[in-house]
C-alpha cells in the first residue's frame, strides 16, 4: 500500500498497523473495534466510540495472524487488556463490510445524479471528458468494456495510453441491485469529489480481497488524495 511518513501530509491522520508496524493514511487502514462484551469487530467506517487498533494487510495475512493467535496478542496489547474475542468469521466480516460500503457509496452517488450507467450514456459522457471514474462489473463482457474503456482515453485525449476502467469485483445483478438500476454493467462517476469518495472505499476493498489497486481513473489520480473518512 502506499506509504507516507507522519509529517507528510498534515491534513491527511496517520495511523500505525499493528500487524506490520507500518504507517499510512488512516483512510487505507481498517479499524477494529472492542465491544462491551469483548469481542473484536471491524468498524469500516472509522467512527465506533471507543480504543481502536488499525490493520492493514490483505485478507489472506490478516487470517493467518488470526488463526495462529498473532492477532489476538498484538490487540490486546493495542486494547491494553488481558482476554478479548477475535471471531473466526473476523475476515470475513471485514470482507463483506468494505463490499456493503463501497456499493452503498454508489447508490448515493447515484441517488445525487453523481452516476451514469448504460452504455450509450457513459460512452457519450466519457467522450466529452466528463468521465471521472469508470467501473465495470466483473461479468462484463471484455467487448464491452474495451469500447468504454476507449471513449474514455479520447475523451481524456490519452489514446494510445492504455487506460482502462476498473473491474469491481461484483457482478451485474449485485451492481445494479445497489444502483437500483436495471442491468447495470458499466458506470461513470462524472463529479471529482463523488469519485474521490467511491474511491476511498473501492482501494481499500479491491487491496484486502487481493484485487489489483491499479488506477484507472486518470483525472482523479492526477488530483490530491481523497480526504479522510473520521477519526
Amino acid at each position: 500500500m502506499p506509504r507516507k511518513t507522519p509529517n507528510e501530509d498534515r491534513n491527511s491522520p496517520v495511523r500505525r498497523c499493528i500487524l506490520t508496524g507500518e504507517r499510512a493514511e488512516q483512510r487505507l487502514l481498517i479499524r477494529l473495534a472492542l465491544g462491551p462484551d469483548g469481542e473484536v469487530a471491524p468498524d469500516i467506517h472509522g467512527k465506533a466510540p471507543g480504543r481502536g487498533a488499525w490493520v492493514g494487510v490483505p485478507a489472506d495475512e490478516l487470517e493467518t495472524a488470526r488463526v495462529k493467535g498473532r492477532l489476538a496478542g498484538l490487540l490486546k496489547r493495542a486494547f491494553k487488556i488481558s482476554e478479548l474475542s477475535v471471531p473466526d468469521d473476523l475476515v470475513l466480516r471485514i470482507g463483506r463490510g468494505l463490499e456493503n460500503a463501497t456499493l452503498d457509496r454508489l447508490g448515493l452517488e447515484a441517488r445525487s445524479g453523481n452516476l451514469l450507467s448504460g452504455a450509450e450514456k457513459v460512452d457519450a459522457a466519457a467522450r466529452s471528458g466528463a468521465v471521472e471514474l469508470l467501473l465495470h462489473a466483473s461479468d462484463a463482457s471484455d467487448d464491452g468494456a474495451s469500447k468504454r474503456d476507449q471513449s474514455w482515453r479520447v475523451g481524456l485525449e490519452e489514446e494510445g495510453s492504455g487506460r482502462k476502467g476498473l473491474r469491481l469485483p461484483v457482478d451485474r445483478d449485485r451492481l445494479s441491485g445497489a444502483l437500483g438500476r436495471a442491468n447495470s454493467v458499466h458506470v461513470a462517476i462524472t463529479d471529482a469529489k463523488a469519485a474521490e469518495r467511491v474511491k476511498h472505499h473501492l482501494d481499500r476493498w479491491l487491496y484486502f480481497i487481493g484485487c489489483s489497486n491499479a488506477r484507472g481513473d486518470a483525472k482523479a489520480d492526477r488530483r490530491a488524495n481523497a480526504a479522510p473518512d473520521g477519526n
